[in-house]
């Protein structure tokens, strides 16, 4: 049964009519997932990783900051790599400065 099937596929194929119409097919769909992977995933992770970037070189004393952790605090001392984060009254923490999600506004701990 199988002899049958192969040579009426080969049949069918024709002299290349099709070859150079699957290769530029092939070519736009490859093209296609490119731009997509551009567009869905490269430039929006390239976005935030600016933001954050530009948000970490901004700190400063006494800014008030909430950290991937989950704690939220007023950072006394920044360096390079590190920051002092107090937590409460006299309770300070040492955290890497790239833990640091988002900067809160003035008097947020209070309020809290």
């Amino acid at each position: 049964m199988l002899e049958y099937l192969i040579p009426a596929a080969m049949a069918e194929g024709g002299a290349g009519s099709a070859g150079g119409a699957g290769a530029i097919g092939q070519i736009v769909m490859l093209v296609g997932f490119v731009l997509i992977f551009y567009f869905l995933l490269w430039r929006p992770q390239s976005k935030r990783a600016k933001a954050h970037k530009k948000l970490m070189s901004e700190l400063s004393k006494g800014d008030e900051v909430t950290i991937s952790g989950g704690l939220m605090g007023r950072l006394t001392k920044v360096g390079d790599e590190f920051i002092t984060l107090e937590i409460a009254e006299g309770t300070e923490v040492n955290v890497q400065k790239s833990s640091v999600i988002s900067v809160l506004p003035k008097g947020t701990l209070k309020s809290i």
